[in-house]
């Protein structure tokens, strides 16, 4: 895995395509012309409408650059792969040593990372844990909260 990629499922490059495009071609011209009302309104150190908009601005333009550069480098992860054995864009059903409840979390990239929804980074403890394990194995994982044993219930 390569520092420079950004690892997206089709649904996840997808998502960033259309941010892109909604920020290039809505709120980028929104804001210029927020931007412009305010420089005509004349003194612009004290004019806090033009002060915003140009803050605004700033973060528009970083995210756009962020977005390009993310999917100038997209590796799109499809199926395949040793079968039963977790990679990236797997499913893995999981359960923690000593409950009785059941996990399911989707190894994704980066960019794609929400562990509330269950889907965790590559490169979160948790991820890295998982990588090439397959059903019955037991994985060690050292996360901020203190060492956890899962026991992997399914690869898919």
């Amino acid at each position: 895995m390569s520092e420079n990629k950004t690892y997206l499922t089709v649904e996840g490059a997808q998502k960033l395509k259309e941010e892109l495009a909604y920020l290039r071609n809505v709120k980028r011209p929104e804001l210029s012309a927020r931007l412009n009302f305010a420089i005509k309104q004349g003194d612009l150190s004290e004019n806090a409408d033009y002060i915003q908009s140009k803050e605004e601005m700033g973060f528009l333009e970083g995210r756009i650059q962020a977005l390009e550069r993310m999917l100038q480098n997209v590796e799109i992860l499809v199926e395949g792969g040793a079968p039963g054995e977790a990679r990236l864009g797997s499913k893995v059903t999981v359960q923690e040593e000593g409950f009785p409840d059941r996990e399911v979390f989707m190894i994704v990239g980066v960019a794609e990372a929400d562990p509330r929804k269950g889907r965790v980074s590559n490169e979160s403890p948790m991820g890295k844990a998982l990588l090439g394990r397959r059903a019955g194995d037991k994985v060690h994982v050292n996360a901020p909260g203190g060492a956890t044993i899962f026991k992997v219930l399914k690869v898919e």
